[in-house]
């Protein structure tokens, strides 16, 4: 299990395949949640970059205990969560 922060805001959520299933757009580090935008469109991607967004009702929730690696980049998680996005 990895600890996610505030720090991993805007960063692309890829699978065990290496395929992009979205980009975060919210942690709480208490509960230690990621929140996932499935189908970002080109701007609240870029806006997600920048840390500046918020998780919307239709986000994916990921636990990190899903989570494998985090990097400069990109949050890995140990599942295909492709098919449920």
């Amino acid at each position: 299990m990895a600890v996610i922060s505030t720090e991993d805001e805007g960063k692309f959520l890829m699978d065990v395949r290496g395929e992009q299933i979205g980009i975060v757009t919210e942690i709480d580090p208490v509960e230690q949640v990621a929140y996932v935008d499935p189908d970002p469109s080109l701007t609240e991607a870029w806006v997600q970059s920048l840390g500046r967004g918020d998780a919307n009702e239709d986000d994916l929730e990921v636990p990190a205990e899903s989570i494998e690696t985090i990097t400069d980049s990109e949050v890995r998680v140990d599942a295909d969560l492709s098919s449920e996005a």
